[in-house]
């Protein structure tokens, strides 16, 4: 019986000193040092400063596609902030009728934030179930951790709206480019 104990104690124990939490209060990403899989050392507290916690890369819209919309993100990699925190934040600007098209990001869930406009989104299901709202100025939608989703500007005036991720890295995979820009043989799509 006391193996026992002391073996589950023991899994208990390690099982709570893995997971991946801070213990201290932030840690503010040192650009000086290399970026691991748990992101970047932290700088010394002495060091940060409340800029660290501040980011402006979100008051312009990023670079306009081809399918009439841009994304800005701030990334750990730009706002040392964020480091160690597991999340992202961006902006999505729509031209009238702009697409985000059908994409994935394998590594989060993503929350979207109407600013201005009409937006319709949704997301496909595991069970291929398509579930889509048009959204409107301050509504909210979730898109669950790697499934496939879109946005779409379906008003008559641009839009805007933000994003957070639940990951420091949720990675991105657009379908379009997976299947057609990929080295993926024509005859095998088709």
């Amino acid at each position: 019986m006391i193996p026992t104990i002391f073996f589950f104690f023991f899994i208990f124990a390690l099982l709570s000193v893995s997971h991946a939490s801070l213990v201290v209060d932030f840690c503010v990403a040192d650009y000086t040092a290399p970026n691991g899989p748990t992101g970047y050392s932290c700088k010394s507290p002495k060091d940060v400063t409340v800029d660290d916690f501040v980011y402006h890369g979100l008051n312009t819209s990023g670079k306009t596609t081809i399918f009439n919309s841009s994304a800005a993100f701030g990334f750990d990699t730009q706002f040392p902030g964020l480091n160690g925190l597991g999340i992202t934040t961006g902006r999505l600007d729509f031209g009238v009728g702009g697409v985000i098209p059908l994409h994935t990001h394998p590594r989060a869930s993503e929350l979207i934030v109407v600013i201005k406009g009409t937006i319709l989104a949704g997301f496909v299901s595991t069970d291929n179930v398509a579930y889509i709202k048009t959204l409107h100025k301050y509504d909210v939608m979730v898109f669950p951790q790697g499934l496939l989703h879109f946005q779409i500007n379906v008003g008559d005036s641009n839009a805007l709206a933000f994003v957070s991720l639940g990951s420091a890295n949720p990675g991105i995979q657009t379908l379009d480019f997976a299947l057609f820009q990929s080295n993926i043989s024509t005859s095998i799509i088709t």
